[in-house]
């Protein structure tokens, strides 16, 4: 495959790119746009490394309403409705809600997915009907499983054997929930368990941790801990960690010092906690997001997700992940250009640093040729404009292609 008339990020000329064997073999500057035969002309658009989906509950999407809507709009009121939702789970009903949302994701550029399957369930149904999927959505997308207590390890009956049979079955990464746990001796229980599960089983580790308003939540500190200790560093991830929204300034300083020993991943879910958090206070009201650019400035590796695409805690998602970006940019206090010229960065290198793809993802001669085009010339054109996906490649194989659109009006002004 060749493609031609490509622009790269944060490189002021034109490339072309040649594949071969599913591989990038040559990355060639341009002197100026040419015309000459090729596979895919990218007419001057930005090409990028896939898009990567690092936090997303594949086993709840589309169930939104059913059986009941989350009224009050609050993380503990979804998990009551999913609780009841989960006792009508088939493998059937699953599968089909989850590839309804893989081809949604594909079709904007997602070619990388961690996605957290709930655990807490005597007959891991969800779990049972994912696994197979990887296998049959492996052409399109990476799947990357997180065997999720959503009920808790502890306080749930039989929730750390019920872990265990996860991993036997084919979980990728290990999960954990300490806020949700009935005690904080619980939730610090938990997290070192956790630790020494993965260490056990040589796997990855992403907790939902601090997901709540509560400043005395401190669980990230457990858990940062714990990994340090351990030696598995930047196989750990904290995701959510809203509660780092309330907590003081000093403690934060001292905090910060850990997370960086640590070497410990985030992601944050903007659209998701913007919506879940401060839902108990009247005003000021707390807009939840954990401390994205504080992260990102220290050198910690941060990641954007949208959590959920229609269930019982954001029945908005729309497999959008530049959505993330532009939510996250304004909520955050990102709004400088440097920041818009490395945004993207958010749902691409640092969400492969998460997922810990490296090594195999990135537009570079002898990695695998995935990549996708957007509609903008650069970064800050891409984000301003929240571009579509023109092309998505997969080993230089083309399975997501779009027409800009069209616009046709009648307005004549000045």
């Amino acid at each position: 495959m060749k493609i031609i008339n490509a622009r790269l990020r944060h490189q002021d000329t034109l490339f072309t790119l040649e594949c071969e064997h599913g591989v990038f073999k040559s990355i060639t500057p341009q002197t100026s746009v040419i015309s000459e035969p090729c596979d895919l002309d990218a007419q001057q658009k930005l090409v990028c490394a896939p898009f990567i989906e690092p936090h997303i509950h594949l086993d709840a999407v589309l169930t939104a309403g059913e059986p009941r809507w989350n009224k009050s709009g609050t993380l503990f009121e979804g998990i009551e409705c999913w609780a009841e939702r989960k006792q009508q789970l088939t493998q059937d009903d699953v599968q089909n809600r989850v590839l309804k949302a893989a081809e949604l994701l594909i079709s904007h550029g997602v070619q990388h997915v961690r996605t957290h399957i709930d655990v807490t369930d005597p007959e891991l149904t969800a779990l049972k009907a994912i696994v197979p999927l990887k296998a049959q959505l492996a052409p399109y997308l990476d799947l990357q499983i997180v065997a999720f207590p959503q009920e808790g390890i502890l306080s749930y009956p039989n929730g750390k054997a019920l872990m265990e049979q996860a991993l036997e079955l084919g979980a990728d990464v290990i999960g954990g929930i300490p806020h949700f746990e009935f005690t904080r001796e619980y939730g610090v229980e938990s997290m070192r368990w956790v630790i020494e599960l993965a260490q056990k089983h040589n796997k990855l580790v992403d907790v939902h941790c601090d997901e709540i308003d509560d400043e005395q939540s401190r669980f990230l500190e457990v858990l940062a801990t714990a990994a340090l200790e351990s030696g598995l560093g930047d196989r750990v991830t904290a995701s959510h960690t809203v509660a780092m929204h309330s907590y003081n300034n000093a403690y934060c300083s001292k905090l910060f010092r850990l997370l960086k020993l640590s070497g410990i991943n985030f992601v944050s879910c903007p659209t998701e906690n913007i919506h879940l958090q401060g839902r108990f206070d009247t005003f000021p009201k707390r807009r939840g997001i954990t401390r994205v650019k504080e992260l990102r400035d220290a050198g910690i590796n941060v990641a954007l997700a949208q959590d959920s695409i229609q269930d019982p805690w954001y029945s908005l998602g729309n497999g959008k992940l530049l959505r993330q970006v532009d939510f996250a940019l304004h909520a955050c206090h990102m709004m400088g250009y440097d920041d818009f010229t490395h945004a993207l960065d958010f749902i691409t290198d640092n969400s492969a640093k998460v997922l810990h793809i490296s090594d195999q993802y990135g537009i570079d001669v002898g990695k695998p040729a995935n990549f996708i085009v957007l509609n903008g010339a650069d970064d800050v054109e891409v984000i301003r404009e929240q571009a579509d996906v023109l092309y998505s490649v997969r080993e230089g194989k083309v399975i997501v292609e779009r027409q800009p659109a069209v616009v046709k009006t009648s307005v004549e002004l000045g």
